[in-house]
């Protein structure tokens, strides 16, 4: 609606059917702050709220904008991805540490999502259920749950944070029933007679007491094999030699499409209803199909086949064009090293956003001259500055130290660092670097002169004085270290 649209303070619905009644399908939270909610009769919310305003749902639009969002989210975080209603459910076990952890991963996923325009709220938690109630009751942005917390985090919840029906919480509200915990003290033999098990298998899945089984979302433009078994397997090996067998299959079907491989996800559905999976990146378009298998047969051992896995599925998540030139060469000339196996095999054990090389950036400030780009990208056509050496290591932030120096541009005579003074034997400077004003208004006067010293030991260091050593508005005149050389 842009300009036109309701401010955040007016209370909006949306407005669909079930069968011949005319229900709220989604209200904003100015409208739940007014008692609306999910499943409420349009006309009981219209009577409830003067000025509330009311809109034609297009569930058909959203299921697609949402499933986009799936794919896309499966793509950056999680292999096994479902729209959920009005969100997502994502099962990140195995791939948490690819991110440095729980926590991590959840503040990546709300950057990227703000990146796109997209607000989320997000929770993880032991069970789906917990998660999608975490996530729209307590999460800001984000919640992470332990599973020794888990029954004290529901009992604090309201009911209707169970995905139960409507006229159902409406029943139980009128029953006195306002959080989970009063209602799973109650006997269940009479929440049945009365609901049916509707109730107890909430409870049950919340608490995971119950599995809670899900399709994940897979695009049909996708390259994708499945093998089911009429036994269910379980030895490493078994399902080693099934893996292979379906890294064949899969590049076959990507040399049929001319693709080669970016990103793979292999699936075990146990006979429990349970997932396990196993993720894969490759540093560029890979149709290797010895070298895709060894990659993920090195992360079998991260599998638990439970009672067995009765289906196993291959899907090349991430496919880009692949193809082969010839090229001719002499005999005499050294052959150029291929590392990207060896990238691949490190990327996938420690993380890929782990493994990264740094590459120079258009900036007269060093520590806006580098960036981290993909270990395999190609080259930026930026190099450093060759007439002033810089050094290999940089200090984040510059650490200040202590110094004596002629003003307004002679090199320190001693400095201490780290309660540490170090005499200086030898000295090269000032270079002097300037503010880039058209970044930052606070830069526009600024003046850095930076010095290269060697102290008596042979150790050198990168200083400079925050300033030119007369003018007060180029900085204050003190002394960092930014730098050590080799």
């Amino acid at each position: 609606m842009g300009a036109n649209a309701p401010s955040l303070d007016t209370p909006l619905v949306l407005i669909g059917h079930e069968g011949r009644k005319r229900v709220v399908l989604a209200a904003d939270q100015a409208a739940r702050r007014e008692g609306l909610r999910p499943g409420m009769a349009a006309s009981k919310a219209q009577a409830l709220v003067a000025n509330l305003v009311i809109m034609d749902a297009d569930p058909d639009a959203d299921r697609t904008a949402l499933e986009k969002l799936a794919i896309w989210m499966q793509r950056h975080f999680a292999p096994i991805v479902a729209p959920d209603s009005d969100g997502l459910m994502l099962d990140i076990t195995g791939v948490a540490h690819l991110f440095g952890g729980e926590k991590a991963m959840l503040t990546e996923m709300v950057r990227k999502l703000a990146g796109v325009g997209i607000g989320a709220k997000i929770a993880a938690a032991p069970t789906y259920g917990a998660a999608h109630a975490l996530a729209r009751h307590v999460a800001n942005p984000a919640f992470m749950l332990d599973a020794d917390k888990l029954a004290d985090a529901l009992a604090l919840l309201p009911v209707s944070a169970l995905r139960l029906p409507g006229d159902i919480l409406d029943a139980l509200k009128q029953l006195g029933f306002d959080r989970i915990e009063e209602l799973s003290k109650t006997p269940r033999a009479p929440l049945a007679l009365r609901f049916g098990a509707v109730i107890g298998n909430r409870l049950d899945q919340a608490f995971g007491r119950a599995d809670e089984p899900f399709d994940p979302i897979l695009p049909a433009e996708m390259a994708h094999v499945r093998q089911n078994f009429a036994e269910p397997i379980g030895a490493p090996e078994t399902l080693a030699r099934y893996t292979t067998k379906l890294v064949e299959q899969l590049c076959a079907e990507l040399e049929v499409k001319g693709l080669g491989a970016r990103k793979l996800d292999l699936l075990f559905f146990r006979v429990d209803n349970r997932i396990e999976v196993i993720r894969i990146g490759t540093a560029k378009p890979v149709r290797d199909a010895k070298r895709l298998a060894k990659l993920l047969c090195d992360k079998i051992e991260t599998v638990d086949p439970g009672f067995g896995v009765e289906t196993m599925t291959l899907t090349a998540l991430i496919a880009e064009p692949l193809s082969y030139r010839a090229i001719a060469t002499s005999l005499a000339d050294a052959p150029t090293p291929d590392v990207s196996g060896l990238i691949d095999t490190l990327a996938n054990w420690m993380g890929e956003e782990r493994l990264y090389r740094v590459a120079p950036v258009e900036s007269d400030l060093p520590e806006r001259a580098v960036q981290r780009v993909a270990a395999m990208a190609p080259p930026a056509g930026t190099t450093w500055p060759a007439h002033w050496p810089r050094p290999l290591r940089l200090l984040n932030p510059p650490e200040r130290v202590e110094t004596m120096a002629l003003l307004p541009d002679r090199p320190p005579v001693f400095f201490t660092w780290r309660g540490r003074q170090r005499k200086v034997a030898n000295a090269d400077g000032p270079e002097r670097i300037f503010g880039e004003w058209w970044k930052a208004k606070a830069e526009t006067h600024m003046v850095r002169d930076y010095f290269q010293v060697e102290d008596e030991a042979g150790e050198r260091f990168w200083l400079y004085r925050a300033g030119d050593g007369q003018d007060p508005a180029t900085g204050p005149q003190t002394w960092f270290l930014h730098g050590i050389f080799a």
